[in-house]
């Protein structure tokens, strides 16, 4: 199925940096010639997944319907909301719970009280895994193999003068991060941005997302945060992990 393989590459090929891409922007960034990103242009236009604005074309709203498959196939947002409502709530922060995809993770649920000057980051959101507390926990939940196609693959660049991107460094991180059952990360996707995560499980005991609090770090040290929020977090982490230990795409996530 190349062709599906092609045209999911063009979809990827638009971000919130490049909301509006030409045809050679297109086949450059999707890595196929220009005529077989035309051929894949005019197919999801046909669709309704893109429309066109002279030479730019654009993403259309139903783009969304492939991500809301995921979402609604987990039920995720149903079974977490109240959770991560609460915990936002009592912390007047944001709170979230995040996946592995690749060498990043991705937003799958997440609520709100106070906006993040610096970053705000919403359902479907991406970030690298090497600078986030939820990464590094999910990181630290994969298997020794998985680790290392993970350092093999992922691009460690320094999004702050505070980003570790040294792989010995980020093994004893992640180490650390597995022995303590948590991760606080400050000033390394962003500066200003502190945040908090620790493991949520399966039925089997694995590892299958991660529980986020962020915060500005003018707001709190990350000391405080550990002292106020860990046993916080980890409540609702035994919750979360509860409610969803009835999700059938538990067990498959663990394991991708």
């Amino acid at each position: 199925m190349g062709g599906l393989s092609k045209g999911l590459a063009v979809i990827r090929a638009f971000s919130s940096d490049h909301a509006a891409l030409t045809l050679s922007d297109i086949a450059r960034s999707a890595g196929i010639p220009a005529a077989t990103a035309r051929r894949c242009l005019l197919t999801l236009e046909e669709l309704g997944y893109i429309t066109r604005n002279g030479r730019n074309f654009l993403l259309r709203p139903k783009v969304l319907e492939l991500g809301a498959a995921y979402l609604e196939s987990m039920n995720i947002e149903h079974l977490t909301r109240t959770h991560l409502e609460e915990l936002a709530g009592s912390t007047s922060d944001s709170a979230a719970l995040c996946v592995l995809d690749g060498v990043e993770i991705v937003y799958v649920a997440r609520a709100s009280v106070r906006t993040l000057v610096r970053l705000e980051a919403h359902v479907g959101s991406r970030f690298p895994a090497h600078a986030t507390s939820t990464g590094r926990v999910l990181l630290a939940g994969v298997s020794a193999e998985r680790l290392q196609r993970y350092f093999q693959s992922a691009t460690l660049a320094a999004l702050t003068d505070r980003t570790v991107t040294d792989p010995d460094r980020l093994v004893q991180l992640i180490d650390s991060t597995r022995r303590n059952g948590y991760s606080a990360v400050e000033d390394e996707l962003a500066y200003g941005v502190i945040a908090l995560a620790v493991p949520v499980f399966d039925q089997q005991g694995r590892v299958v997302a991660a529980l986020n609090t962020s915060s500005h770090s003018r707001r709190i040290s990350k000391a405080k945060l550990v002292r106020e929020r860990l046993k916080m977090l980890q409540q609702v982490s035994q919750q979360i992990s509860a409610d969803l230990a009835t999700a059938p795409w538990l067990s498959l996530s663990a394991q991708i």
